[in-house]
């Protein structure tokens, strides 16, 4: 698989990401107490708020998914820190473990529905946001221009920094736009998925996640055996 052709590979499969996170933060936000496993600005903003005294603003949920988060993160980078630039079996391994915990938390979820206030809950919260701090890592290591897939607000602005009404070239316009659409509809899913329960959109989003993490993979050996097919 040539240069070009890779860079679009990790372009869509990072976009592909960027809409799970939409699902899981609407999940966080709606279905465990207004908490963001995925966005630490608004964990940080709605933590300095109810520091406060703001009234109906959690202080543990929020505390529990920023440290979740660093772990998570940690771990990644460490795992990471000596695979080679690109997609690697490091990355294959990261994304599938989190896109595998997601997916078995939203299965346990069925069993042991997520109750506010209870100790599950809180473990629910600090795991997934750990989910999301390697899912970070990982999406930072292949260094795709403008796609973290857990924040947007860089990418926007970007998008109105570089248009061409502010004077620029308008590059990269495009992934930027789809970025932040991608987010969005993964809230709506998100929302609409908790309405049936929390369950259902762990399920979803870490089901698609899996799906993205093994066509990477599997993709990755398609272009080292035509390698080597042409070395031959």
């Amino acid at each position: 698989m040539r240069t070009k052709d890779s860079t679009r590979l990790h372009l869509a499969l990072m976009l592909g990401l960027t809409f799970t996170t939409g699902i899981i933060d609407a999940v966080g936000y709606l279905g465990l107490d207004k908490v963001f496993t995925a966005n630490m600005t608004g964990n940080v903003v709605i933590l300095g708020m109810a520091i406060t005294g703001a009234e109906g603003l959690p202080v543990l949920g929020p505390t529990l998914a920023l440290g979740g988060f660093l772990l998570g993160a940690a771990i990644g980078g460490r795992s990471l820190s000596r695979s080679r630039t690109g997609w690697g079996r490091a990355t294959t391994a990261a994304l599938t473990v989190s896109a595998a915990t997601t997916l078995s938390l939203g299965v346990i979820s069925i069993f042991v529905p997520p109750v506010h206030g209870t100790v599950w809950t809180y473990i629910l919260t600090t795991i997934l946001a750990v989910t999301m701090g390697l899912q970070a890592a990982t999406a930072r290591r292949l260094a795709v221009a403008d796609i973290t897939t857990v924040v947007v607000t860089s990418t926007l602005t970007g998008f109105a920094a570089d248009s061409r009404i502010a004077g620029g070239t308008g590059a990269r316009w495009r992934r930027r736009a789809l970025a932040v659409i991608l987010v969005l509809a993964g809230a709506l899913v998100g929302a609409l998925l908790v309405r049936v329960g929390v369950p259902l959109g762990l399920c979803v989003a870490g089901g698609i996640a899996l799906v993205l993490a093994l066509v990477g993979h599997l993709l990755r050996e398609t272009r080292h055996v035509d390698a080597e097919a042409a070395a031959d």
